[in-house]
């Protein structure tokens, strides 16, 4: 039976290519917001003991952040260790535990035994360091030290294992019972190697209670005010040489446990506080309901604490494609959301009073974790436009099936490259892999993507149609080594219109047999490249090192027939990218790739790259919204940055409207501080610069001011109101982003849509907030002596007509180009982020459920999932 041609359906939105985590503008740089040791000031080390065989009183392992924490990325570093030999010697065991006495957790309350590294021999021969103890491998062993019956052979025996107890429910059962975890969703690192210098460094996959309910971390406890989240532990077991007997010699070596008490003995142990998970808000407050962008929800979760208890109000906020959100505020119901996020404006939503708040600057990333065979972890990758365009169009074979004799490449690809480690382009810009020359089936394999129709997925479109190369790739040109665009994705005419989605277009089929003259089962390139539900689930499962696919066959033990099924992910050849968006990639601690700008300078999404890109973004056909465009990035600007905006109807009824304004004033104020502490800016956002501020706080003003009372301004007068200053005359003054003042627009007359016409006072080149004015005269001029201040507020209620940048409220086009380097200058060397604003109440809807989540449902916080 073959597929349909397939094409992901509609979902809701999609992120940011490129991960941000860095201020400065060169390329290949890693972020220092994200390469901080100490994101919050809560980094612990500790330092080995020695003992009876082995010594490791040198070792110091740093957990890098243990407050704060969620499901995540836990950076955990090491020193003053003993390089790792081969597969045998030397290396840490690092695992997740539950446990409330304040000396740290039991080995029953540890989340490990379920890493496998082949196929190896006997019943447990495939895991590494499991939970069975052999008798009379440790002396020291006196619990677990007695055969136990064989599960069911009446009569045989086996060694013991120690078994896992969770928060809640019983203990396991036989060392294979995956009740409550097994090795497609464990998180333990069984096999962290220890380099030639003695250091040596991981991003362990933290998991919260809503990834491993049998764990509980971050289970509500308390209430109110006082409600915490339940605490953690982190467990590293150092291993050296020898076995708990005093033994050496490889064939043991990956079959002994932690968990044996010799082995526990030498344990370190840290204390993980988790931010609770579950809506912090009291349920018995009002509810205004606010939707949109995937690029947000980090922020909004953050946000959502410190917000809460500042008013009588709770937001509560569904995840939503920026399309649905824009259709739903255009036509709403008694019921739905009064406020979205969004990237491209409410169109045609002039009539209807939308005005729009900036909120987020962030961007799309390719984020990687890749495990190469001697060149170890891989942490720098650059892609350009076309290699994008072949990985999106399924045009490696090996992005299609796995390539064999019995499966060859399929005829319509049989002349490309058969992975892109074969590609000569990938070569050339990634020589490492040229020097260290990999097997084409050891590529991460197809690109993990969202299933979700995007604003932003149309952005990675047009960057990659933007570039001659690759336009002519997709059209179906070769490129100079003779690769060609998988024809199923060229008849799309992906070239000319771009996509909102990313299409799985390939219909091959793959039959295979768990043994020959069986029945069989076919997979496909959804099988074999799956969506991720949302970009964070991208970032997730990249984490891990594996894209998940489904191709390879097994026999269901219960029904007896075929079945597709995941392969082994093993330490050392973890290896995934996909694309996501920077919050997503900085809190799973992925690496980022590196793009090249118009400039062709290949730029990092680090925070000076996307605010020098948000200084460089076009007008859209609403006024005071910005788009971004990709081709015009130059000049260290990362192009595929997006600013999200929170819009919302000034015809709202009152009590709404300043509701909404003040979750807006919130988001441009206190919500831009960085930080990993509840209400702050996470990790992976640039703050916005001081005019995107300013202009955020304007419209919240003219959200919570209304709609004009008739067809002219308050007054009753031709015009439309003024800015956040005034209603009719002169606006009022607004700081400068130098300490200036801008001053109001003058009430003006003529016939351009704009209002206002005077400069700002000449404090600073940053025009602060939008001047009043009810007049209707064209936009001002840019005085000689500088950029124009505060342009005088925009007819009915909304910005003047004149190219909006990120140091500006209402600039010209010929004023605003300047300054606004110059204030992207300022805000980096200030620190960028901060602002006051009025608390409001939010709380947050979860992303949907994945396969390996507990069920995510209904309208709740997201602050650990």
């Amino acid at each position: 039976m073959k597929h349909p041609r397939m094409k992901h359906p509609r979902a809701t939105g999609l992120g940011a290519l490129l991960a941000a985590l860095v201020l400065a503008l060169l390329p290949l740089p890693r972020d220092p917001a994200a390469a901080a040791a100490e994101p919050d000031g809560s980094a612990v080390t500790q330092r080995g003991t020695k003992g009876p065989y082995d010594d490791f009183s040198d070792l110091e392992v740093t957990v890098h952040q243990t407050r704060n924490l969620r499901g995540q990325g836990l950076r955990v570093t090491w020193k003053g260790g003993t390089p790792t030999q081969g597969t045998a010697t030397d290396y840490l065991q690092i695992m997740q535990c539950w446990g409330d006495d304040p000396a740290g957790p039991k080995r029953e309350q540890c989340q490990y035994g379920a890493s496998r590294i082949g196929p190896g021999n006997g019943n447990y021969g495939s895991f590494i360091g499991q939970r069975l103890i052999p008798v009379g491998s440790d002396p020291l062993e006196t619990e677990y030290d007695e055969p136990i019956p064989y599960p069911g052979l009446p009569g045989q025996t086996t060694d013991p294992f120690v078994p896992f107890t969770p928060v809640s429910g019983a203990p396991t059962a036989s060392l294979t019972d995956w009740t409550y975890f097994n090795p497609s969703d464990t998180n333990e690192e069984a096999f962290a190697r220890t380099q030639v210098d003695g250091t040596g460094e991981t991003a362990f996959n933290l998991q919260s209670t809503r990834e491993a309910p049998h764990l509980g971390c971050g289970d509500p406890v308390g209430t109110g005010t006082a409600v915490r989240g339940r605490g953690c532990w982190l467990v590293v077991v150092p291993r050296g040489s020898h076995e708990p007997d005093g033994s050496t010699g490889n064939n043991l070596r990956p079959h002994t446990s932690p968990l044996s008490t010799s082995n526990w003995n030498r344990r370190m142990v840290f204390p993980l506080d988790f931010l609770p998970v579950g809506d912090a808000c009291p349920t018995d407050k009002a509810e205004r309901r606010i939707t949109g962008s995937e690029l947000v929800t980090d922020a909004v979760t953050s946000w959502q604490s410190a917000l809460c208890a500042g008013g009588a109000t709770r937001f509560t906020f569904t995840q939503r494609g920026e399309e649905q959100v824009r259709f739903g505020l255009l036509n709403p119901t008694t019921t739905s959301p009064g406020l979205g996020f969004t990237v491209a404006p409410v169109e045609g939503g002039e009539k209807a009073g939308f005005v729009h708040a900036p909120v987020a600057v962030s961007a799309l990333t390719v984020g990687f974790y890749w495990e190469a065979e001697k060149i170890g972890l891989v942490k720098d990758l650059r892609l350009n436009p076309r290699l994008l365009a072949k990985l999106l169009t399924a045009s490696y074979p090996y992005d299609v099936r796995f390539v064999t004799r019995a499966t060859p490449a399929p005829d319509h690809l049989k002349d490309n490259p058969l992975s892109i480690l074969r590609d000569p382009e990938f070569l050339d810009l990634n020589p490492q892999f040229r020097t260290f020359l990999q097997a084409p089936q050891n590529y991460p394999g197809g690109i993990l993507l969202s299933a979700e129709r995007s604003d932003v997925t149309r952005v990675v479109w047009n960057y990659v149609r933007a570039d001659a190369a690759a336009r002519d790739f997709l059209g179906g040109k070769a490129d100079p080594w003779g690769m060609k665009v998988n024809p199923h994705f060229k008849e799309l005419d992906l070239a000319r219109n771009g996509s909102d989605e990313f299409p799985k277009a390939d219909p091959t089929l793959t039959e295979l047999s768990p043994a020959p003259g069986q029945p069989g089962v076919s997979y496909g390139l959804l099988e074999r490249s799956p969506y991720g539900t949302d970009l964070h689930d991208v970032a997730r499962w990249v984490r891990r090192g594996t894209n998940g696919a489904k191709d390879q066959v097994a026999t269901d033990s219960f029904t007896n027939e075929p079945k597709l099924v995941s392969g082994l992910v093993l330490p050392g050849a973890r290896r995934a990218y996909g694309i996501t968006d920077t919050a997503s990639a900085a809190r799973y601690q992925l690496q980022t790739a590196a793009l090249p700008n118009a400039d062709g300078t290949y730029v990092a999404p680090t925070t000076g790259a996307m605010l020098q890109a948000v200084g460089q973004f076009r007008d859209t056909a609403v006024p005071g919204v910005l788009a971004p465009d990709p081709a015009r990035a130059r000049e260290g600007a990362y192009p595929l940055t997006v600013v999200t905006y929170a819009a919302a109807s000034d015809r709202l009824p009152a009590d709404v409207r300043k509701d909404y304004a003040r979750v807006m004033r919130y988001a441009a104020g206190p919500g831009q501080k960085q930080g990993v502490a509840p209400g702050e800016l996470p990790l992976g956002y640039a703050p916005l610069p001081a005019g995107l501020r300013a202009r955020a706080l304007a419209a919240a003003d003219r959200l919570e001011r209304g709609a004009p009372p008739g067809p002219g301004g308050p007054d009753g007068t031709t015009g439309g109101t003024g800015g956040p200053g005034g209603s009719g005359t002169t606006g009022a003054s607004g700081p400068g982003a130098d300490g200036g003042t801008d001053g109001g627009g003058a009430s003006g007359s003529g016939a351009g849509p704009g209002s206002g016409a005077g400069p700002g006072s000449p404090g600073g080149p940053n025009p602060g907030s939008d001047g009043g004015g009810t007049g209707t005269g064209a936009p001002p001029a840019t005085p000689p002596d500088g950029p124009a201040g505060g342009a005088g507020g925009p007819g009915a209620g909304s910005d003047g007509p004149g190219r909006q940048l990120a140091g500006s409220t209402g600039t010209t086009p010929s004023g605003a180009l300047g300054p606004i380097r110059w204030i992207v200058l300022g805000v980096l060397v200030a620190g960028g982020a901060a602002g006051l604003a009025g608390p409001a109440v939010l709380g947050i809807a979860g992303r949907r459920a994945t396969p390996s989540d507990s069920p995510r449902t209904g309208i709740r916080n997201l602050k650990s999932g």
